[in-house]
């Protein structure tokens, strides 16, 4: 997987993971569960420096 996120991109995702766990663990039910998949997802790519998505659509938020 080649990194197409650039370093402010990364660190949004992962702070944006950590919002939404910490709303999940004030809701219940399946909302709950939506965002702790969401969560899992937006820390996944943060982590990593890859979205699908956006090689899908050809986007690259690196600077090189």
């Amino acid at each position: 997987m080649k990194v197409n996120e650039g370093s402010t991109d990364r660190y949004l995702r992962i702070g944006l993971s950590l919002f939404l766990f910490a709303l999940a663990l004030m809701t219940s039910g399946l909302l709950s569960t939506i965002l702790w998949v969401l969560g899992t997802v937006a820390l996944i790519t943060g982590l990593s420096g890859f979205c699908l998505v956006y090689r899908l659509l050809g986007m690259n938020t690196c600077k090189r």
